[in-house]
């Protein structure tokens, strides 16, 4: 289950998980997007889409139920949707400030929530979170780079919760952490960039340990990235 699946990221996580032989369900809020890449992953059989604010608790528990019912269990989980901002602390509106903590912290939280008992009741399952570069080294001006510290602590938040409130060892997490990547997020493209391929190949990476093996942080940087 991908969130934020219609481009970028989640869409190559798409594509590379059906190359690897799973079934995936898409949620972003472009549903024309989304349904054009679930037909060209080979329609209902691989690929369901279903529109997905992440900012709206009734559309996560829509997704996990449509994926449930479409394939019967979910196996992983990748929160990924969000967005940027410019730098400074005197740029963007507050409207704009106040979507993008919305979707890349309560929306990363409630993806985990809307899945978690699916995954707790399976007693398997793997999470995998969109954190950033921007999340570990606090960037000048950038509330951006504030929502993915917080990403970086939600998923070692949920790890620990797992093992220490669940007593659960068999559910999985892992922060993704890319440096700059070449996709939309960028309104002027980046060059020498990582592709969007490259963070995909990460993210099947860890979903592809064997079990007992839990990959909780993978940071990917374009080796010319000086940050």
């Amino acid at each position: 289950m991908i969130t934020g699946a219609s481009s970028g990221i989640g869409a190559e996580t798409a594509r590379r998980a059906v190359d690897e032989g799973w079934c995936v369900v898409l949620g972003a809020r472009r549903e024309d997007r989304l349904e054009q890449l679930a037909s060209d992953l080979g329609g209902e059989e691989k690929a369901i889409a279903r529109r997905c604010d992440v900012t709206d608790w009734d559309d996560q528990q829509a997704l996990v139920a449509a994926g449930i019912d479409a394939f019967g269990r979910i196996d992983a989980v990748f929160a990924n949707a969000g967005f940027g901002a410019k730098r400074g602390f005197l740029e963007e509106s507050v409207e704009h400030w106040r979507e993008m903590v919305l979707t890349n912290v309560y929306g990363a939280a409630l993806t985990i929530r809307a899945s978690l008992p699916t995954l707790l009741e399976q007693d398997s399952g793997h999470f995998l979170i969109t954190g950033s570069v921007a999340g570990r080294v606090a960037l000048p001006g950038s509330l951006y780079s504030s929502t993915k510290w917080a990403v970086s602590g939600m998923g070692e938040s949920l790890r620990s919760e797992l093992r220490q409130m669940h007593q659960n060892s068999s559910i999985r997490v892992t922060l993704i952490e890319p440096g700059m990547v070449d996709t939309e997020f960028f309104d002027n493209r980046p060059s020498n960039a990582l592709s969007d391929t490259d963070i995909a190949n990460a993210c099947l990476y860890a979903l592809s340990q064997p079990e007992g093996v839990d990959v909780n942080e993978i940071l990917v940087r374009p080796s010319h990235q000086p940050i």
